[in-house]
This record gives C-alpha cells, structure tokens and sequence, in this order.
C-alpha cells in the first residue's frame, strides 16, 4: 500500500531499521517519553496542554493501531503490537507522528500458507474470534490501554473522548483501504469495532464508492485550537 494509499505516517516497509532517534512505546507507557510526546505536541499545536495531549493520541492511536487493522482487513496476518515492539518519532510538521515496528509476532489463521512453513515469529491461532481476541490484547488491553489511562490520570482527559478518537481512527482506516480489501469495508469496519469494544462510539454509512462515512460521538477537540478546526463527521458539526 506504500505511495498509493495514505499510510504516511507509516515507516516504508513498517520495519525500522536503524533505531537512532525513535522512541519505544514501552517508554511512553512506563517512562520520561510520556512528557516528551506532550511537549512535542504543544510546540507542534500551541495550545492547552489537555488539547495538544488529546490530539497527540489522535496522531499516535491511528498510525500505531493501523498495521493490525489493515493487517487483518487484508490478509487476516496481524501484527501484533505490543509496546516493545513499536517504535514513534515526532514532528513539528505534517504527519505529527510516524510509526514503525521491530520484529513483532504475526498471528495467522491455520489455513494461511505460513501455517505450515514454520517460521519464527508466527503464531497460528485456532480461529477468527481466537485472531482477534488476539489482536485485541495486544492492541488495546497491553499497549493503548495503559495509554489511555496515563493520559487521564496526567491531564483528566476523559476516556471516552480518546477511545473515540480510535473509533474513528478504525472507521478511517478501513475506508481508505476499501478498494483492496476481500470484503465489504463497512463488515471490516463493525467487526473490528466491535472486538476494540467501539461500536457505540461512531456511526457509519456506507458510500457509494464503497468508503465509509464516519461521524463521531465525541470530539477530538480540535475546536478548541488557537485557529479552531470542526472535522468532518465531528459530533459538534451540524452541517
């Protein structure tokens, strides 16, 4: 999906290969990279701490998450993104931050060809509900989970308003890729909000060119910039 589609807060090839100024998100979680995020984001934003923090995860859950969503959207191969195995850097500018992954495991489906070759590093499961019960763990309940409660706790964001923004994120992601995908985008879309334990927190229609239409429930407070912005599909948008 390099240069066709939009992935580039993505690494080319998802991999990093040299680590020189990319930070684990194990330090983000548990560590001082945490505050260096926040910093970034307010440089980057000029705003209140709460806002820039808010939008910084906006950043950070779409392009962390979305290796695992297309991963099984695509191909029913999901990465799975623990916190050690995902690496971030940031920017004063356009993408704010990009992701990339060191050698994660890959959860397959027992029909898939890297079923039988062995390989270090794949892990077949017993079925799709067991692939992605899977991608749930390692996505939501190790790694942006703690997020998500680091930034509550630090800046009383509420939770609510940042699992809408990975709501959101899954919904977008999805749509994006809908011309390669094996299936409707719009039973992508639903099934993974539904396993992530989102459905409630965004309404999609389809389109006719096979997109999703995406309109939150919550807000990722970009209103609230110093040049204010209403997102499309934005809960505070009555267009």
């Amino acid at each position: 999906m390099d240069g066709h589609y939009p992935v580039h807060g993505l690494v080319p090839g998802l991999y990093v290969a040299d680590r020189a100024g990319w930070t684990p998100a194990t330090e983000i979680i548990h560590g001082d990279a945490f505050d260096d995020m926040l910093e970034a984001a307010g440089r980057r934003w000029n705003t209140s701490p709460h806002v820039a923090a808010a939008l910084a995860w906006k950043c950070y859950s779409y392009w962390t998450s979305l290796p695992a969503l297309l991963g099984y959207a695509t191909a029913r191969r999901v990465p799975l993104l623990e916190p050690d195995k995902v690496l971030v850097r940031y920017d004063d500018r356009k993408p704010f931050l990009r992701a990339g992954l060191t050698d994660p495991k890959i959860a397959i489906l027992p029909g898939d060809p890297l079923a039988a070759a062995d390989l270090p590093g794949v892990q077949v499961v017993a079925d799709e509900t067991a692939l992605l019960q899977t991608l749930r763990s390692s996505l939501v309940d190790a790694h942006l989970g703690p997020v998500v409660d680091r930034m509550h706790t630090r800046l009383h964001l509420g939770a609510r308003t940042l699992w809408g923004s990975l709501a959101s994120g899954v919904a977008h992601g999805i749509s994006r890729a809908a011309d390669v995908l094996p299936g409707s985008a719009l039973d992508a879309a639903n099934t993974l909000l539904d396993t992530l334990g989102l459905t409630d927190l965004v309404d999609l229609t389809p389109a006719e060119s096979g997109r999703l239409e995406v309109r939150r429930r919550t807000c990722c407070l970009a209103f609230a910039l110093p040049e204010p912005q209403i997102c499309r599909g934005c809960v505070i948008n009555k267009s």
